[in-house]
């Protein structure tokens, strides 16, 4: 089996009606079973590569590999493709469908045409699962933002996914569903599945990703360990993104010796502080 998962190769893609492409040139590979992240500014392709990767947009140059095969846009194989290239957006508003919360989890799995029994089952377990259960009847419009986004995730779960993407997940979330949502993702990729986050979230990326990717203007620009791509920081600053304040933090004592005086530690940690505020 091969050790990449998803694979673009030379991807180009243009939005209708924009002359700048929002993917170009865009050879990527995507290692099983990892924890991954993409980063970079806005626009510069995070949401139209989850777009691809699931097949809701196709690539107008170049080629996209699931598991060693590349893409069939029939609706079959879409219908397939889907179920096993999980994809939670940014805004839950853009994938809640239903009126109450067991009603959305079910969607996915009825359009599977599953039983009735193993549909209910699915539904309870993935409930259980992500702690839904009291919220079960609970009409979608009364739920909190982080309450959509666990319930996005579930529906998106009960498919048994082997690959998750997630469009900026703790975008909004307050550090408690944070914290929620990590232990969440612990979980998922303790089980099996492999995930792609994007995010702005340096700090979440350092302590929490086995692989990233560094897009700019729909290239790849870097990829490696949070450690290889962080050493990189003039590229990072260049391209405005800079380094995580632990990191950065780390790093500096990794060059402090030992007749360096504590007043100026002090001095260039609170000067690194101020440069993150």
């Amino acid at each position: 089996m091969s050790q990449w998962l998803l694979e673009f190769e030379d991807v180009y893609y243009t939005y209708p009606g924009m002359t700048q492409p929002a993917i170009a040139s865009l050879t990527l590979r995507i290692p099983q079973g990892k924890r991954c992240a993409v980063i970079g500014q806005n626009g510069c392709g995070k949401t139209t590569l989850f777009l691809l990767a699931n097949g809701l947009y196709k690539p107008q140059q170049g080629k996209i590999y699931w598991q060693g095969k590349p893409l069939n846009y029939n609706r079959q194989s879409l219908i397939q493709l889907r179920q096993q290239v999980g994809l939670v957006f940014q805004n839950p508003e853009q994938q809640l469908i239903a009126s109450t919360v067991e009603e959305d989890i079910s969607y996915g799995l009825c359009n599977l045409g599953l039983s009735e029994i193993v549909i209910a089952e699915r539904v309870k377990q993935i409930l259980t699962q992500f702690g839904l259960n009291s919220l079960a009847t609970r009409p979608i419009h009364q739920l909190s933002l982080g309450q959509k986004k666990r319930v996005c995730l579930a529906g998106v779960m009960v498919l048994q996914p082997t690959l998750l993407l997630l469009d900026e997940p703790t975008a909004y979330l307050d550090p408690l569903h944070t914290r929620q949502l990590a232990q969440t993702l612990t979980k998922i990729h303790g089980a099996g599945t492999t995930i792609l986050m994007a995010t702005h979230d340096l700090e979440w990326v350092y302590r929490w990703a086995d692989w990233v990717f560094v897009l700019e203007q729909g290239k790849l620009v870097l990829e490696g360990t949070p450690q290889d791509v962080f050493t990189q920081q003039d590229i990072m600053e260049t391209l405005q993104l800079g380094v995580p304040l632990a990191f950065e933090l780390l790093s500096l004592l990794d060059k402090v010796d030992r007749v360096t005086m504590i007043e100026q530690l002090k001095t260039k940690i609170l000067h690194i502080l101020f440069q993150h505020l």
